[in-house]
């Protein structure tokens, strides 16, 4: 299966979704890797994961990793909060990109049921300058209301070139990462 065979899995990215057909591999130190929308814990994916998909060497790229069910699937008032967004990556090497928003693990507030956690990755027209701000891991400040879709058009991004999401909901790391990100 794939994002074109799963309608209205990915509905705030159906847009960008339908028609990508590869995935990024993406995988955590704890283990666990990303599967098409398989349920993974916050406590699992904390870390920053290792993520890599089809790369031309000699391209740059910008990956995303959107929450857009803030705070909820029912009520998501701040789609979309941004986790984490690096541009101007050579090929898929992430650790020679510039970061403009530090990872963020998964951190769904209680009783909000699942959350889905979507990686996206763009291939760049050139190298970009970004003038978003550069954003920490230590606040949520500037990462709500974020739209990957508007991003992708800024900076003439096109479609997606590859793509995963899992799910997760509240556990007892959430306050841990909270507490992190000075809520």
């Amino acid at each position: 299966e794939n994002f074109r065979g799963s309608p209205g899995t990915l509905d705030c990215h159906r847009r960008h979704a339908y028609g990508i057909g590869i995935y990024n591999k993406v995988s955590y130190p704890s283990g666990v890797i990303v599967n098409m929308g398989n349920e993974l814990t916050p406590t699992q994916v904390k870390d920053e994961p290792s993520v890599s998909w089809p790369a031309d060497p000699n391209a740059l790229y910008t990956l995303c990793m959107t929450d857009p069910d803030a705070p909820s699937r029912k009520e998501h008032t701040f789609r979309e909060w941004h986790h984490w967004l690096v541009g101007n990556i050579p090929g898929n090497d992430i650790t020679k990109g510039e970061t403009l928003s530090e990872y963020v693990g998964s951190g769904p507030p209680p009783e909000t049921g699942l959350h889905r956690y979507v990686f996206l990755a763009y291939k760049q027209p050139s190298k970009l300058n970004f003038d978003e701000p550069r954003l920490t891991n230590r606040s949520a400040e500037k990462r709500e209301k974020f739209s990957i879709a508007k991003f992708a058009l800024k900076y003439n991004l096109g479609n997606p070139v590859a793509g995963n999401f899992y799910q997760a909901q509240y556990d007892d790391y959430v306050p841990l990462l909270y507490k992190q990100l000075g809520a």
